[in-house]
């Protein structure tokens, strides 16, 4: 096997099975691009052990017993916003896809996922690309077409987005709406992926688009 290279993908792995866990750190072996820095095998210990291992990338299975993986994954991404997330999901099921979405996945994977797939996620969520199992990917894109762009915006995302279409940044719109900065990034991650927009500046124009926002308007002006 190849040297691992210094600026290797730290990642951390969530599962509650000894198994799956090793099974998984297995696979990741096979690529010197990524290091395994740590696990945990539910969704409380990862809060507890995760930001010491200072991952890149953390892999959550769905499966978890209490706190399921979406919301390890939603907890995760709060307490560590530079790390990106990975679930496995046992089946492609649209709404347990688009949960895990807006609470910041990057990867989306089959549980029968090949390690190559499993390398390659991890690879691209560390470059802030997304990246699913083609039948999750599918099960997504056949939503998507009946689905107008932006329904399934929460009110502070909307929010958020027209402060963006006003071109404030993540500091001012942290002042504007009184939340936290890393709150700021999760939400805009969200919006990024629910209007399948690749940067700000073009989920700002997806809105404009499809008339999520009107330039001019202040966000919050309303009840």
């Amino acid at each position: 096997m190849p040297a691992m290279m210094a600026g290797a993908v730290r990642v951390f792995v969530v599962d509650d099975h000894p198994m799956a866990r090793q099974g998984v750190a297995v696979m990741l072996a096979e690529s010197p691009l990524i290091r395994h820095v740590g696990e945990a095998e539910d969704g409380a210990q990862a809060l507890r052990n995760a930001a010491a291992a200072r991952p890149d990338v953390v892999i959550i299975d769905q499966s978890l017993p209490g706190m399921d993986g979406v919301a390890t994954l939603a907890a995760l991404a709060a307490l560590l916003p530079q790390a990106r997330c990975v679930l496995l999901l046992s089946e492609p099921d649209v709404a347990l896809a688009r949960r895990a979405l807006a609470a910041g996945a990057l990867g989306l994977l089959l549980k029968s996922a090949t390690s190559q797939d499993l390398v390659a996620a991890v690879l691209a969520a560390a470059r802030g690309q997304r990246a699913e199992s083609p039948q999750i990917a599918a099960a997504l894109a056949d939503t998507d077409a009946r689905a107008p762009l932006g329904t399934d915006l929460t009110r502070r995302e909307r929010d958020l987005l027209q402060l963006l279409a006003q071109g404030l940044g993540n500091h001012e719109i942290s002042t504007r709406l009184d939340i936290a900065l890393p709150t700021v990034k999760f939400h805009v991650t969200n919006i990024l992926s629910k209007l399948q927009a690749e940067n700000r500046t073009a989920a700002v124009l997806v809105a404009l688009r499809h008339q999520l926002v009107a330039l001019g308007t202040q966000a919050g002006a309303t009840a």
